[in-house]
């Protein structure tokens, strides 16, 4: 908790953020090095860039005729991420949306799809098959002065598109609609006036790591969390939360014995993609192959103090959520790292569930790899279940996080009961596997010396199966 103030303190004196790109990430990043060093480890600062972006203002949408309406940021549409600024009116001209087909669209895709289109003209194209960005990108060499994305879905469907361009490649402003919205602008000529302020440019960041400096460095053990936030806020729970416990069970594994090294990592840019674990991984992959090979698993903390907490585990066997339910295949020996941690939650006498496998936070890059990967989640935007409540107190039909990417994400926003439960079980694993990773890949570090979990802690345990927490990490989306 100590740890967390100062972030907060961070943010409060850096414009209210931590976002990377900004000076508070920067501060950040000074504040867990320092602390690093003086507890003994030769931390890593890796700089990278990346694309930074931020919503100056609240954005508008209108209909100007046939029929004035005036529709509502984040219920009716939404900014992308990398719009452009501007201020616009013009014709709606819809692009190749093939509305019939419920199946999908191409919509966009291809230069052939503008044969025909005005220049001056609003494009409206449907989502499908193609990056947003690519579909922004035609748009505007087609002379669109602005863009819009209707979601994809059946007829009256009101579910809201929020997507990205992943990059600063707009020139015009390119907004996210609803499929019923979209099909209302596809019906006739309307002409609708767009406002919007945004920042978008190339900035740098950092990823910090560092090593233990005992233990094998042919089997490693990596623990990340990310360590920045949105533009929006401090970013206290999201996820200050799990880069204070990760930075804490650093400073006190400083000189513990291990079999294993372990590589404690702090990410940048998280929050825009990924884009610091990916960077990561890369640059091993491309640099180092024999390193990334030498990592026996990586296990995440992503958001461990949600003041409506749920207790979930990532399902690291697919037994819950399934690729049919949009999980990524878990790399043999994730089932292990899931069976550690329910098993832990079980010796503490609480009740754990399964959060979706789905590669949307920072162990996607290293589950890509083949890397088995696990992790701690405590909700997001997800509605906590009157089952839930039941067991882990707190309001059914409530979100878990309540101010998640908002600016009311401070030090008031995290429950101090999840935070204990989480950062005990991630000191448990972590100094399980930088003793022995037998159960995850089958190694033993030393002949004769493998180490076994005292009975009932870190081998098996039930599992409870729940709903979806339902976390809006990240990725490029189509």
């Amino acid at each position: 908790m100590k740890r967390l103030s100062t972030l907060e303190s961070i943010a409060k004196a850096n414009g209210g953020t931590r976002a990377s790109g900004t000076p508070g990430y920067k501060a950040s990043v000074d504040y867990v090095t320092k602390t690093l060093r003086k507890a003994g480890y030769k931390p890593k600062v890796q700089a990278f860039s990346f694309p930074f972006y931020r919503q100056l203002a609240p954005s508008t949408l209108a209909q100007v005729s046939p029929t004035a309406t005036t529709y509502v940021e984040n219920t009716d549409y939404a900014l992308m991420t990398y719009s452009a600024s501007g201020e616009v009116s013009g014709t709606i001209q819809a692009v190749d949306l093939a509305l019939d087909d419920l199946e999908g669209s191409t919509s966009g895709c291809e230069a052939a799809d503008f044969t025909g289109f005005t220049a001056g003209n609003i494009a409206l194209i449907r989502r499908g098959t193609c990056a947003f960005g690519e579909k922004v990108a035609n748009a505007q060499k087609a002379g669109a002065k602005a863009v819009i994305v209707m979601n994809t879905g059946t007829p009256g469907n009101t579910e809201l598109l929020q997507g990205t361009l992943g990059e600063p490649l707009a020139t015009v402003p390119a907004i996210g609609t609803t499929f019923a919205l979209g099909q209302a602008l596809a019906t006739g000529t309307p002409t609708v006036s767009i406002k919007t302020s945004t920042q978008s440019d190339i900035r740098t960041t950092w990823n910090v790591t560092a090593m233990t400096r005992k233990g094998t460095s042919s089997n490693v053990v990596m623990a990340g969390a990310h360590l920045d936030g949105v533009v929006e806020g401090a970013g206290i729970n999201d996820n200050g939360s799990g880069s204070a416990a990760l930075l804490e069970i650093a400073v006190k594994m400083a000189k513990t014995p291990v079999r294993n090294k372990v590589r404690f990592a702090w990410w940048g840019a998280e929050e825009l993609g990924l884009l610091g674990s990916e960077h990561y991984v890369a640059n091993l992959a491309k640099k180092s192959p024999a390193s990334l090979k030498k990592i026996a698993l990586y296990l995440n903390f992503d958001m461990i103090g949600s003041p409506n907490y749920g207790l979930f585990v990532y399902d690291g066997n697919n037994s819950r959520f399934t690729e049919d339910d949009g999980a990524a295949t878990a790399p043999k020996g994730s089932a292990a790292i899931e069976r550690t941690f329910h098993s832990y939650f079980a010796s503490r006498g609480v009740a754990s569930e399964e959060t979706a496998f789905d590669g949307r936070s920072d162990y996607g890059p290293f589950i890509d790899q083949g890397i088995p990967a696990g992790g701690l989640f405590t909700g997001a935007e997800g509605v906590k279940t009157a089952a839930q409540a039941k067991k882990w107190g707190g309001t059914a039909g409530v979100a878990y996080d309540k101010c998640y990417h908002q600016a009311c994400d401070n030090l008031g926003n995290v429950s101090r009961r999840a935070i204990g439960l989480n950062s005990d079980a991630m000191a448990h694993a972590i100094l399980t596997y930088a003793l022995s990773t037998k159960s995850v890949n089958g190694k033993s570090t030393r002949k004769g010396m493998e180490w076994e979990p005292a009975p009932g802690i870190g081998t098996s345990g039930s599992r409870t199966s729940g709903g979806y927490a339902g976390h809006g990490h990240h990725g490029v989306e189509r």
